[in-house]
């Protein structure tokens, strides 16, 4: 398949009550964090369903894909993407992480940065160094900082809690609520593997950490642990 070829099979599903509703969805208004982004209105298991479909497509029609301006190209494209580096041998995956970090301009919102991040950037650097994550981490660009946050969910699925502990640190003064519900929900994530490193992590920042992230970090707690968090009882 080539770009070309993809578009006008994405175009043909389009529905334009469920594009005018993703556009409400995903915030697309003057000002919201998805300002100005476009909808096809095609449904996200639709689109796995063709990421399947389209696997074989070479990877620089895939990259031109997620260069659309169409929201629903891009996630087909990330789906794709995911495909590939789960079957690739070393030099593919290599490939396709370097590429993701260069294309994160095009990985501009939360369901983009969910459905891929941990799939590529965080499988890649399982056993690797870091640092990418936390350059991430210090970004100035929303969904970077979401990258860095997310690229650690396969660490946590391995009881490796580094990175997520030492990202959610970097990220406790940000100020935009997705981040404040990413980090919350990683560390909600630690606390089912191993509460105590969660705990440890809350009575230390808990005071200082925002109140939604706060909320999401606790959700899984005893109600009597969650009010003492709330009450700043702790």
């Amino acid at each position: 398949m080539t770009a070309k070829q993809i578009h006008i099979a994405l175009a043909r599903l389009g529905d334009p009550d469920i594009a005018a509703h993703s556009g409400r969805f995903f915030k697309t208004g003057k000002g919201e964090y998805g300002e100005g982004d476009r909808y096809l209105g095609i449904r996200v298991p639709v689109l796995r369903r063709k990421g399947k479909e389209f696997k074989n497509t070479p990877l620089p029609e895939i990259m031109r894909v997620l260069n659309s301006s169409f929201h629903e190209e891009r996630l087909l494209a990330l789906f794709m993407l995911v495909h590939k580096f789960a079957k690739g041998g070393a030099n593919e995956k290599k490939e396709i992480y370097e590429l993701y970090l260069r294309h994160t301009k095009y990985i501009n919102n939360w369901d983009l940065v969910d459905s891929s991040a941990g799939h590529i950037v965080g499988a890649y650097l399982a056993d690797k160094d870091k640092k990418p994550i936390y350059r991430m981490a210090e970004s100035i660009n929303l969904w970077e900082l979401r990258i860095a946050i997310m690229s650690t969910f396969p660490m946590i699925r391995a009881n490796d809690f580094t990175a997520t502990l030492a990202v959610s640190r970097l990220l406790l003064k940000d100020d935009e609520d997705l981040i404040h519900k990413a980090v919350g929900w990683m560390l909600r994530e630690i606390g089912k593997r191993d509460l105590p490193v969660e705990e440890r992590f809350l009575k230390k920042h808990y005071k200082d950490m925002p109140r939604t992230m706060l909320r999401y970090a606790i959700e899984k707690l005893h109600e009597k642990d969650r009010k003492r968090y709330l009450l700043n009882l702790a």
